[in-house]
């Protein structure tokens, strides 16, 4: 990875962020195009009702491609539906699949209001980058959590 301290921030379902962090699920899909490189660390932030970020993993590749190629390479690893992939994909010309390894998942899940406790948070629609200063923040809105988080992610960009 070349920015060591650039890692990516990606919302989704509690049931897809269960199954990434089980390694059942090991491509998650996106309506847009994903430039992001190997190696890049992923916190997972699972939304309502848990509303916390459970744990993360790390991108091994990203296909973009036309949504129905996307489906063909990941339908096995995509953790959804040919249905739910349709209706998410509804009008997109251009999807991402990212390939993850790697999951781990954090004891203590780091809370949107511990996140809010420090100063302005968001948690993005669909993803957003984080800087050194951003990761620094989500490792002090929870202490027990934070020393692991900065742990792992040393571990994931050391690869």
């Amino acid at each position: 990875m070349s920015d060591p301290e650039r890692a990516m921030l990606l919302s989704v379902h509690p049931r897809f962020a269960t199954a990434i962090l089980a390694g059942t699920k090991t491509v998650e899909v996106r309506r847009q195009r994903v430039a992001a490189p190997p190696g890049t660390p992923v916190l997972l932030y699972a939304t309502a009702p848990t509303m916390a970020i459970v744990g993360m993993t790390r991108i091994v590749s990203v296909q973009v491609a036309s949504p129905r190629e996307i489906w063909s390479a990941s339908r096995t690893s995509a953790g959804i539906s040919r249905r739910e992939y349709d209706e998410y994909m509804s009008g997109a010309t251009q999807a991402s699949g990212l390939s993850l390894e790697e999951p781990i998942t954090f004891d203590v899940p780091v809370p949107l209001t511990a996140l809010r406790a420090l100063g302005p948070f968001h948690p993005p629609q669909s993803y957003r980058y984080l800087t050194g200063e951003d990761l620094r923040k989500v490792a002090g809105a929870a202490p027990v959590t934070g020393a692991a988080l900065l742990g792992a992610l040393n571990d994931l960009t050391a690869v």
